[in-house]
């Protein structure tokens, strides 16, 4: 029988509760087709070695047209990935790169508390979003109009990428509506119309150009800009999960106020490992496989579970307990921790923007703690069910104040 009405039913926790006694694989069939779900860290190996799976034929056209955007880097193999893969490193790696890209949210977010101290309340995944994407927008060189109805758009495209109904729909209109604009700026850039500035994303897509030579067209540049944009912007899920585990946790809300980078990292790792983000990524058997004494058909869909090793006790102590200092203890192996994928950030697949989002984490994890705020009444459950999950409440905090720092 089909399982993907299941998946859907039971979200993240389908493939762990699956695992059971089952062996090194999880047997499903899911969109008519055969899958087989693997994790650890041999796993992660495994799965991102081309000789046994490819991306460029797994991606579902529903997440294409939400999350990635067709023509996007993620649908690409070989040279050709590697090629578009070295534009993406050379934006989001490097402490310079990342430094800049970080500098300029924090401003935007020393900027935006000053106003939430003159309301009554504040939703903190909302009001992240809108400063991410103010944020990212200024580093990478695209202009802003209207920063609220971009930063809507670009949550819509993470929120319904693996749901049916009207968040899908919200997700590809905005996805259409995001690409259309970026689209035209990149031909104004091209025609003189616009500027970009000198080494700002914006400049590096549009002078990009691919293994065959030729520069991106319009649309996929646009794509392309997005895939820099949207997930900086998604980094607010991990902020209202900051909020939450800050609420939940007072003591670790009192050390990471103190401002110990070492600890703003380990908070960051645990966020990461913690909280549900992605569920798992899928690749495609490219031949006949056999992983741990199990038969893998050439063509079958391979899974990572994502949410499952990050969760498994055989790689953490007490997994379901939110603790930083198990980072503090030893940082993670490459291929342990994996909330956004894993495997050789350079040659694989693995996001080429994850020390981005641990260091806007280390940045913003202190700044909220050292906030003053009452945290309402409110629906602050996460249910694993709905992909991608979210604090459902988005983190109501009333009588935001920014503290006056003690002199001397």
């Amino acid at each position: 029988m089909d399982s993907s009405l299941a998946l859907l039913a039971k979200g993240y926790s389908y493939l762990p509760d699956r695992r059971g006694d089952s062996g090194p694989v999880v047997r499903a069939r899911l969109m008519g087709q055969h899958a087989v779900a693997l994790q650890g860290p041999e796993a992660v190996r495994f799965f991102y070695d081309e000789r046994h799976v490819e991306r460029r034929t797994a991606l579902p056209g529903p997440v294409l047209s939400t999350l990635f955007g067709h023509g996007a880097v993620h649908t690409l193999d070989g040279p050709a990935h590697r090629v578009r893969k070295g534009m993406f490193l050379s934006l989001l790696t490097g402490r310079e790169a990342v430094g800049e890209l970080v500098g300029c949210v924090t401003a935007a977010w020393d900027e935006a508390v000053t106003s939430w101290s003159g309301r009554p309340s504040v939703v903190l995944f909302d009001e992240a979003s809108r400063v991410l994407t103010r944020g990212v927008c200024r580093w990478a060189g695209v202009p802003l109009e209207d920063a609220d109805a971009v930063a809507r758009d670009l949550v819509a495209m993470v929120d319904g990428f693996a749901s049916l109904g009207p968040r899908h729909w919200r997700a590809r209109q905005a996805r259409d509506r995001e690409e259309a604009r970026l689209a035209r700026l990149v031909e104004d850039v091209r025609a003189g119309a616009a500027t970009a500035p000198a080494g700002s994303a914006l400049d590096t897509v549009v002078r990009h150009r691919d293994a065959d030579g030729r520069p991106l067209d319009p649309r996929t540049a646009a794509v392309e800009l997005l895939n820099v944009i949207r997930p900086t912007v998604a980094v607010c899920w991990f902020v209202a999960y900051a909020g939450h585990a800050l609420h939940h946790r007072p003591e670790i809300r009192e050390q990471l106020a103190e401002g110990d980078p070492a600890y703003a990292v380990a908070f960051a790792h645990e966020l990461r490992r913690f909280y549900p983000f992605a569920p798992f990524i899928g690749g495609r058997a490219v031949t006949d496989l056999e992983w741990q004494g199990e038969p893998i058909p050439s063509g079958a869909l391979v899974l990572l579970d994502l949410y499952g090793q990050n969760h498994d006790p055989a790689l953490w102590g007490d997994p379901y307990t939110f603790d930083p200092r198990r980072f503090l203890e030893r940082p993670p192996g490459r291929d342990e921790l994996v909330p956004q994928g894993g495997g050789d950030r350079a040659a694989g697949h693995r996001c080429p923007g994850e020390d981005v989002t641990v260091a806007l984490l280390q940045a913003l994890g202190p700044r909220l703690a050292r906030l003053e705020y009452e945290v309402p009444e409110q629906d602050l459950r996460i249910p694993l069910n709905r992909i991608p999950a979210r604090v459902r409440s988005g983190l109501v905090m009333e009588g935001v104040r920014v503290p006056v720092p003690v002199a001397g």
